[in-house]
């Protein structure tokens, strides 16, 4: 085995990291999606007819209505929808919106916590719309005929529900809707709600009939994939949920169009549908429900939960409490609900396989917000941190290198004396190396260190809607999207939009200058072929990083400078490294003119 150099040893782990980075970044939940699908992965219904596929919706990683036309529609069928004055208003610190009597649905949310766009002037975040409306998502509780006993009324979705007169649903007061059927059986739906984006629905119904009567209750999502975010590979946007105390996030819509019915995985926890911001989940309170996810057509989908039967003798009643979460995935909400007895309810943000480093990452991130007031800072701060925790380490790496230096010469003898027999040769090197106390791999230990932090700052970028619209400086107003001016479009002085792959904006550049200045600093390498990888790579990484979250550009940028300070530090501690790289570029100088 030839013994390498230690700088073109140094050189190939930082392209192996570097490749290995790109690799975990793209590829790592895809490949553990594929090797590892969800054991119990639901079947198609026999019976479930497929349904009729609607016209694929163009998504965002936002979601949201994208098509123009559905867009001003939405606008005047909400306005319309909401001037009814069969509605009971909702007003809580969280949510804000309102319960149509008609059907008594649960229709019209909006987050008090977070707006539609950058622009607050376009109003609050919408989470749930009226049926009929382009943006439809709502949630409906009710009863379905059991079995043995006679057949009475049961209200439907057309049922007008009374409420009592001046009712305001806020967490100081629940709202009770009541419907008699006038066959001796009396429905109510009685809603509370917190101070964050949960309702607790008790759906009862008493017997004052001369007969016992039999009724199943349900409880039910609704939703359009119109507004669905995009569903990728690393972020799942759909059907969702928690059965057995384990979370699926599956199946896609397309999934279940195809299917028509997907029954749930097991005992339901909690199920329903997310986006990557927010999502809409039913939670039974009490163990024994079923549920099954369908597709209606025309890009409607419903959640389910089945309840068992009940039989209401005369003079008696019967309930059924539901949780309904909608609203925006908090990490401190969320963790709080599954403190409070939801089983991995914290889960619901899809945080990957790396979730045990990804969110003390983001802890630790929106620690710094909350002290500097800025997240742009805040990456910088933590780029600052990691770059201190890791110093020793990379003190420790140029030592390697140092003492890797002063045996070359043994290196070079034990190459010459055993270059016909490559076995041995290897093994006097690997002797050598334990004799003199050096490490070969030591140079790449800093590298490697730094990519699990930067695969967890790259999805808590993703996924966290606590980062969602952070600002930066200047013209960088949300650090969770890619940065927004390109040089291809001047900036936006030119009417057309940059295809990702070429939209090169100041963060990109700055990446690419950093990181070629970071490797011009480091000595010149012998050999054409890493030559011409350390050439192209600072550019290559350029073009893959500009689509990504300007956040994470800003990270990559900040701890490149943060290398060539200490490069500069840690070679003014180490003079003989300077001195054999000067010698070396000028070895690889004289190489090539003798090659011409």
């Amino acid at each position: 085995m030839q013994g390498p150099s230690v700088d073109k040893h140094n050189y190939r782990n930082m392209i192996l990291a570097g490749i290995l980075t790109v690799t975990i970044l793209l590829g790592w939940d895809m490949a553990m999606r594929y090797f590892y699908p969800n054991a119990n992965a639901p079947k198609p219904a026999a019976s479930a007819p497929a349904a009729t596929p609607s016209d694929a919706p163009k998504r965002t990683r936002e979601g949201g209505l994208t098509n123009p036309a559905d867009i001003a529609l939405e606008a005047q069928d909400i306005k319309t929808a909401l001037a009814s004055p069969a509605r009971v208003r909702i007003e809580a610190p969280g949510l804000s919106g309102s319960i149509n009597l008609a059907g008594g649905m649960v229709d019209d949310l909006t987050t008090n916590r977070h707006t539609a766009t950058l622009n607050p002037a376009d109003g609050a975040q919408r989470i749930f719309s009226p049926a009929g409306t382009p943006a439809q998502q709502f949630a409906q509780f009710g009863w379905t005929m059991g079995e043995g006993a006679p057949a009475i009324a049961l209200p439907n979705a057309q049922t007008v529900w009374t409420a009592p007169a001046g009712a305001k649903l806020t967490p100081q007061t629940p709202v009770t809707l009541s419907w008699n059927n006038g066959g001796g059986q009396t429905f109510t739906l009685t809603y509370a709600i917190d101070a964050d984006y949960m309702l607790t629905v008790t759906q009862s119904v008493s017997n004052t009939g001369p007969a016992a009567v039999a009724v199943k209750p349900v409880a039910q999502l609704n939703r359009t994939d119109k507004t669905a975010a995009l569903d990728s590979f690393n972020v799942h946007a759909g059907p969702f949920g928690a059965f057995d105390e384990t979370v699926s996030f599956g199946p896609n819509y397309e999934d279940l169009r195809e299917a028509g019915t997907l029954p749930g995985e097991g005992q339901p926890n909690w199920i329903g549908f997310t986006d990557i911001y927010w999502m809409s989940t039913l939670i039974p309170e009490k163990a024994g429900a079923t549920s099954d996810f369908r597709s209606l057509g025309n890009g409607i989908y419903l959640a389910n939960l089945f309840y068992p039967q009940v039989a209401v003798a005369p003079g008696q009643q019967s309930s059924r409490v539901t949780k309904l979460f909608a609203g925006a995935k908090e990490t401190e909400v969320l963790d709080r609900y599954e403190d409070g007895g939801i089983p991995r309810f914290g889960l619901a943000i899809d945080w990957g396989w790396f979730r045990w480093f990804e969110k003390p990452i983001f802890w630790l991130l929106k620690s710094l917000f909350n002290t500097v007031g800025n997240f742009g800072v805040a990456i910088m701060l933590l780029t600052l941190i990691v770059r201190g925790i890791m110093f020793p380490i990379a003190q420790r790496q140029f030592a390697s290198m140092a003492a890797m230096k002063a045996i070359q010469p043994k290196m070079k003898a034990l190459q010459e004396r055993y270059k016909d027999d490559k076995p041995r040769q290897q093994q006097e090197i690997m002797a050598l190396y334990k004799a003199e106390g050096v490490n070969p791999l030591a140079g790449c230990l800093p590298i490697f260190l730094q990519i699990p932090i930067f695969f967890a700052l790259y999805k808590t970028l993703i996924v966290s809607v606590e980062m969602r619209h952070q600002p930066f400086a200047l013209w960088i107003k949300d650090l969770s999207a890619p940065d927004p001016l390109h040089f291809l479009n001047l900036f936006g002085l030119l009417p057309f939009d940059v295809p990702s792959f070429l939209g090169i904006g100041v963060l990109a550049l700055l990446l690419g200058i950093t990181m070629w200045l970071q490797f011009k600093l480091n000595p010149a390498q012998m050999d054409p072929v890493q030559q011409q990888v350390f050439a192209i790579m600072p550019w290559m990484m350029m073009f893959i990083m500009a689509p990504f979250a300007a956040g994470l550009l800003l990270y990559w940028i900040t701890s490149n400078v943060l290398t060539i300070a200490q490069q500069a530090y840690l070679y003014s501690r180490h003079p003989q490294l300077k001195e054999q790289a000067q010698k070396d570029e000028a070895d690889m100088k004289r190489a090539k003119v003798r090659g011409k």
